[in-house]
């Protein structure tokens, strides 16, 4: 009888303990459980100490007051008052003071002095330029003081912004191209339209000198001329009227082309008349007037602008024709010959 004998290897084991079979339980040390109590606790005393510190800032009087930082737009470039800026702070105590001027958050373009400061004003000026003497970029630039002995840095809440950049200005409409600024308000004025493509006060020129400065820096609108330069009226004939600009910086346009205008109070068509003694002639008054006066000889009058008739002397000779409107006058020759033989 053949005796079966199964190896102990291939007794079979079951995939899953028995209900009966330990198991092992991991128990973590008792330092490890208060390790996230000791940080969360850790946190909250850092962020209450934060808080003290923030709140004692909050309390502490700033060292420096009265800051003050003018123009605000200056152009390194222009021969103008706004080629620099003045910077103006006072110091709570004496210190030895640092004062850059910086882009950005910390890069430094020039260095503007370092020295010990008194209690009370300090006054530095900065023209637009960095340590190498060179007009920095167009943008926007602070001043940052250093304060050694308390060992504080402030960047001042005053932008200083560089602008190299010359406005545009374009003459859209120039008119009357006549007139008389004789003060009876009809025709005293020459209006001129503008358009500028950047904020700029407008000026205008005539025969190269300013005449007019307009208020404000809006980039379109119009401005007037009443016939005067200096205060002075103009003489009567033809002017040459341009614009010109200048940007908040100090920056100057290139002028507008000029326009010719001509002055004109009264003017008579033709400055020799001749005539038989006796007969009518007609002379054009060119004025913008309501009325006008006239005297030929021992003869006086008044009429309305345009053709004046009237009857030449009755005796031969040389007279002389005088036209007034509002205290501007003209002349004319008239020659009155004899009945031809």
């Amino acid at each position: 009888m053949t005796r079966i004998v199964r190896a102990a290897w291939a007794r079979p084991v079951s995939a899953f303990p028995t209900p009966h079979a330990p198991q092992t339980t991991y128990n973590p040390p008792a330092v490890a459980r208060y390790v996230p109590a000791a940080l969360v606790a850790a946190l909250l005393v850092a962020t209450a100490l934060a808080f003290v510190y923030t709140e004692q800032l909050k309390l502490t009087k700033s060292p420096i007051l009265g800051t003050r930082v003018a123009p605000r737009t200056i152009s390194p470039v222009c021969k103008c008052p706004t080629r620099s800026a003045s910077i103006v702070f006072r110091l709570r105590t004496r210190d030895r003071v640092e004062i850059d001027i910086v882009r950005g958050r910390d890069t430094v373009v020039r260095r503007l002095v370092t020295r010990s400061f008194p209690r009370g004003r300090v006054a530095v000026e900065w023209d637009g330029l960095d340590d190498a003497a060179a007009a920095v970029a167009e943008g926007s630039y602070r001043p940052r003081v250093k304060l050694a002995r308390q060992h504080r840095t402030i960047v001042l809440p005053n932008p200083i912004r560089i602008d190299t950049t010359p406005p545009v200005i374009s003459l859209t409409r120039l008119g009357p191209r006549v007139f008389s600024p004789d003060g009876d308000k009809r025709g005293d004025r020459v209006v001129a339209l503008y358009r500028v493509d950047e904020p700029a006060q407008v000026s205008l020129l005539v025969d190269g000198r300013t005449a007019v400065r307009k208020r404000g820096s809006k980039t379109a609108g119009q401005i007037d001329w009443f016939g005067t330069v200096d205060g002075q009226v103009v003489r009567p004939g033809v002017h040459q009227l341009e614009l010109g600009a200048r940007d908040v910086a100090g920056n100057a346009a290139a002028s507008t082309r000029p326009r010719a205008v001509i002055v004109r109070y009264i003017a008579l068509g033709r400055n020799r008349i001749e005539a038989t003694v006796g007969s009518r002639f007609a002379v054009l008054v060119l004025t913008d007037a309501a009325r006008i006066e006239w005297k030929l000889g021992a003869r006086t009058g008044t009429a309305r602008p345009g053709t004046l008739k009237l009857r030449a002397p009755l005796q031969p000779g040389r007279f002389t024709l005088t036209v007034t409107a509002n205290g501007h006058d003209a002349r004319a020759a008239v020659i009155a010959r004899g009945p031809a033989q």
